[in-house]
């Protein structure tokens, strides 16, 4: 198997593009767990 050498270029365009995307995740996930809390809280008024 033929392994693959990455320039430190290269290195650092995908350790930026790792971290973008954690942030989005994160983003994410913190979005959902408001809106859940939101329908929850709005539920339990009623």
């Amino acid at each position: 198997m033929e392994l693959l050498t990455l320039t430190p270029a290269q290195k650092k365009s995908r350790r930026g593009r790792n971290i973008a995307l954690g942030v989005v995740l994160f983003g994410l996930v913190v979005a959902f767990y408001v809106v859940t809390l939101v329908k929850f809280s709005n539920g339990m008024v009623q």
